[in-house]
């Protein structure tokens, strides 16, 4: 597996040394290297869980470090990050194998200096029995024990209080469930369980109509079901989503900032692929996902077109429903993009005022007696209550059909999300 160790230790320097998104950087070097199945398995999953509990590594290496960990060289950094990692939470890997590869990953990253001090911390909290002590403060042990910097956990804490901060931090460590869309257009769920069993992959019902979740299915694109557009990939709050807009078989529907397209493709099925259904987005080239997946899918009524959501424009003309999933912090998906939750929440303080001037632009589009979903992916009220409210106190033709749902992430269901559904009178 050394070149397995060695592809999620470069992964490690482009994410926390440059930015990188952890997706697009992993599936970069794994292409590269020509890992095997197992070696792609196992990078994924080092590569991974070094990112979501990198504060309870530090803290783990803060405790044996002879220098402050912020103060090591990047390289040896994380690989005592990935050799802690694998001693805590992959018991599959021998204690001798975690220590050995990480003294061999010093003389392969040039850091071979370092071999004999790397050693020592590793020998020292084995010798403690890799215990971890968490911080006498409640903030910081819990901070510690599910790697969430403090601040997340304040502004949650003030957020939605204590208990659903707790659920919110235990379902953000679990691992996130696969949920997949039935095409309406071919098949049924009860057709698709059938196939997917002769693939070897376990399917269930799920509360939401057409909804299914998979079992240890790896990747999806591999399968005969999936190149046969018979099902996409969105996750479960993501479904509701969806159908809380309520689409009609023959509406002109409006997606603001479609791409990838999971919503799209659910709101085209639950159309009929009828009607018409216009994909917007900010970039031309993430508007090719969304073609090809109406492609693969088969959806005929989806057209695409690259627009500023920000800026309105009259020649769109009105439609009968709008969805304005709008750009956000992320903080519901942190189980998927473990990157996101280091994001000071101070960084994203502009993002509200980008929300509301989307919402707006967006409002513009929508007929008398039409209905708008907003929603976000995040858990941070001032994008997501905030934005609705202060929207409705200006706008008094709309008025909302429901309270806005907040979904927690769960470890059976779906990711952190909010909604909100309007009508306009007049």
């Amino acid at each position: 597996m050394a070149d397995a160790r060695m592809t999620a230790l470069r992964g490690l320097s482009e994410v926390f040394g440059q930015g990188g998104y952890s997706n697009l950087v992993l599936e970069n070097l794994m292409r590269k290297q020509e890992l095997s199945g197992q070696e792609r398995a196992f990078c994924t999953a080092l590569f991974y869980g070094v990112v979501e509990r990198r504060i309870t590594l530090d803290w783990v290496l803060g405790r044996y470090s002879r220098q402050p960990v912020e103060k090591l060289s990047p390289a040896v950094r994380d690989i005592l990050r990935m050799a802690v990692y694998q001693l805590l939470y992959m018991p599959s890997v021998p204690e001798s194998a975690a220590v050995n590869e990480a003294v061999k990953e010093t003389r392969a990253m040039r850091v071979s200096s370092a071999s004999g001090y790397v050693n020592g911390v590793l020998r020292a909290f084995l010798r403690d029995g890799k215990k971890i002590a968490l911080p006498r403060d409640p903030l910081a042990a819990l901070s510690v024990q599910y790697s969430v910097p403090k601040a997340l956990i304040t502004l949650w804490q003030q957020s939605y209080g204590e208990e659903k901060t707790g659920a919110i931090l235990a379902g953000s460590e679990s691992l996130a469930p696969l949920f997949i869309r039935v095409n309406s257009q071919k098949t049924t769920a009860e057709k698709l369980i059938e196939t997917l069993a002769k693939e070897n992959i376990t399917a269930t019902k799920t509360p939401v109509g057409n909804a299914l979740r998979l079992e240890s299915a790896g990747d999806v694109t591999r399968l005969t079901a999936f190149r046969e557009g018979l099902f996409h990939v969105q996750d479960l709050s993501s479904q509701k989503c969806a159908a809380a807009l309520e689409v009609q078989p023959g509406q002109r529907v409006l997606d603001v900032c479609s791409a990838p397209g999971g919503k799209t493709f659910t709101l085209a099925e639950r159309m009929g692929d009828t009607g018409s259904l216009l994909a917007m987005d900010l970039y031309p080239h993430r508007l090719k996902l969304v073609e090809e997946g109406a492609a693969r899918l088969g959806l005929r009524c989806i057209r695409t077109k690259a627009n500023d959501a920000q800026i309105y424009d009259k020649s769109l003309g009105v439609f009968d429903r709008i969805l304005c999933d709008v750009v956000c912090s992320g903080y519901g998906v942190i189980r998927r993009k473990p990157e996101i939750r280091y994001k000071d929440p101070a960084e994203g303080a502009a993002l509200p005022q980008t929300q509301r001037t989307i919402l707006e632009t967006s409002a513009r589009y929508l007929a008398p007696g039409g209905r708008l979903v907003y929603s976000t992916c995040t858990l941070n009220p001032a994008e997501n209550e905030d934005v609705v409210n202060a929207f409705l106190q200006e706008n008094r033709a709309f008025a909302l059909c429901s309270e806005p749902v907040t979904c927690l992430p769960e470890k059976t269901g779906g990711d952190g999300f909010f909604y909100a559904v309007m009508e306009r009178s007049t």
